[in-house]
């Protein structure tokens, strides 16, 4: 491909996403050729028991992340980034923004990560009749009610972190489905938030005497393809400080990172799931139809295009894994050795596979938050050996990949035990995975199921959120999400799938026995230490 062309002529997508970790923008041709990018480092803060970022965190971020792509571009190919195609906005899903009527924030950021909610989420699971995780908006919305937080009955609307973003750039309040989906239930059959519900919540709140009324402070809703908005004059100073990117670039609808984890995975169509691994790891389903009954252990969220998703949700994944690695990373420089970090993962990741299958008497509890699927209000990380164990380094390994996955197992053996869902393969992405087969062999034998890693597997969110982009604007008359991604991007694509390995399955199987009989240590840490 001419990609300085492209460039020049502004037919490219470019997909910004704010993980929990590390902000990216991925610049792609539009059937999702990567062209360049730019990434920054970041993380949350603890801030009077509230995870947040701050606004000022966000913002520096954002333009950050651009200006590192910008000289990407600029080293790669000699040129300017003045034109885009399309632009697209997506970032951890859920938490809570609330903004008065001048557009300003109440209070911090909150994130996906708090268990602060409880007592909603169980109020309005109960009056839904639908379950309602914690980390949802609505939850965070009515947490605060319940609190008499004062800037209730001020708030002008509320909405997601992309949604945030993307209303920075085009001053448009919408969101896309997959991400409004975790701010509110979701009615598939109208690709808007559940009637029903709206005025059961309004009914909830009505003797507070609030001005507002739910549909009112929640963003509009739209589906993947639909306009949402021009880059203003603004949102390109904001996004460019240097004044060079032109105004009026389309913007798709924001997403969430489970959206954005469907695109880049090709998995919207019925029976397709997929696997995202980082900090968090949550697993999605596209269902042929309902669940029998409400779990509290599964969201029920949307396609980018509003096909239900049964959603596994996990708050734990790599984070204790990436702690340990640090520290060997110190080891070996007290002892002259600087290594990569790339080299420092790919050799401990590697290492898992010499370790037992059942991990040889180890375990652990990858909790730096709270997880709800296992009951544990607040996170404390915590490593148990038992007396006789080896302790050697791949069954160490071995037992942090597995405790990375073993609470997204008990939600997924929910789905496919009891509920009897099919799923024909899941599709893997995320820094748990880039470690060529190592992930991907460990996930297979957790979810019993086999396991599809793409070449693309390591582009992630922001990658599917140029995709999304680029679909807005380079669709065919009538083209469906699921046609484009099909014949347009994933056409030739080079996937490696493994099939679950039954030695590998027994020996997951014996570590969650212990793993599930453990928990009161988890618990009993969190009450003590």
């Amino acid at each position: 491909m001419d990609f300085k062309n492209l460039i020049e002529s502004g037919k490219t997508a470019l997909g910004i996403e704010l993980g929990s970790t590390r902000i990216k923008a991925q610049l792609t041709a539009y059937d999702g050729t990567p062209i360049a990018s730019g990434d920054y480092e970041w993380e949350n803060e603890l801030v009077g028991g509230i995870w947040t970022y701050s606004l000022n965190d966000i913002h520096k971020g954002v333009k950050s992340c651009y200006s590192a792509l910008k000289a990407d571009v600029s080293e790669k190919f000699g040129i300017n980034l003045k034109k885009i195609g399309a632009i697209g906005v997506s970032a951890m899903m859920h938490g809570y923004m609330a903004f008065d009527s001048d557009d300003r924030l109440f209070v911090p950021f909150r994130t996906w990560r708090n268990s602060i909610t409880g007592k909603a989420a169980d109020a309005l699971t109960e009056a839904f009749g639908f379950n309602i995780p914690q980390r949802w908006s609505i939850a965070h919305l009515y947490q605060a009610i319940l609190d008499n937080e004062a800037h209730v009955g001020d708030i002008s609307f509320i909405t997601t972190l992309a949604g945030y973003i993307h209303f920075r750039l085009c001053g448009k309040k919408v969101l896309g489905i997959g991400d409004a989906s975790g701010m509110f239930p979701i009615n598939s059959e109208t690709n808007y938030y559940d009637e029903t519900m709206l005025d059961k919540f309004d009914s909830l709140v009505e003797d507070k005497g609030y001005k507002w009324k739910i549909r009112e402070i929640l963003p509009e809703v739209l589906v993947a393809g639909e306009d949402a908005g021009r880059l203003t004059p603004e949102g390109a100073a904001f996004l460019d400080e240097s004044g060079d990117l032109e105004q009026g670039i389309p913007l798709c609808p924001p997403e969430g990172d489970a959206g954005t984890g469907m695109a880049a995975t090709n998995s919207v169509l019925v029976r397709t799931g997929n696997v995202s691994a980082g900090t968090s790891v949550f697993a999605m389903v596209v269902l042929e139809k309902p669940l029998t009954k409400l779990h509290r252990e599964i969201d029920m969220v949307t396609t980018p295009t509003g096909k239900p998703v049964a959603m596994v949700h996990v708050n734990n994944c790599t984070s204790d894994i990436n702690a340990w690695a640090g520290l060997f990373g110190e080891f070996a420089e007290l002892f002259g050795l600087k290594l990569k970090k790339g080299d420092l993962y790919e050799g401990l990741f590697k290492a898992a596979l010499k370790g037992k299958k059942d991990c040889g008497g180890l375990l652990s509890y990858g909790y730096l938050s709270g997880e709800n699927i296992t009951g544990c209000d607040e996170g404390r990380p915590v490593f148990l050996r038992k007396p006789d164990a080896e302790f050697t380094l791949g069954d160490f390994m071995r037992t942090h990949l597995y405790s990375a996955v073993a609470a997204l197992k008990i939600g997924m053996d929910i789905l496919t035990k009891e509920e009897g869902v099919k799923v024909d393969r899941l599709l893997g992405h995320g820094g748990f995975f880039k470690t060529e087969r190592v992930g991907q062999s460990i996930m297979a034998a957790a979810m019993e199921t086999p396991v599809a890693v793409m070449e693309t597997a390591g582009e992630g969110g922001p990658w599917g959120m140029a995709l999304l982009a680029a679909y807005s604007v380079n669709k065919k008359e009538g083209q469906s999400l699921e046609n484009y991604l099909e014949n347009e991007v994933f056409s030739n694509a080079a996937t490696l799938v493994l099939e679950p390995d039954e030695e590998d399955i027994k020996g997951f199987e014996k570590y969650m026995e212990g793993y599930k009989n453990a928990l009161p240590a988890e618990k009993a840490a969190i009450d003590f230490f």
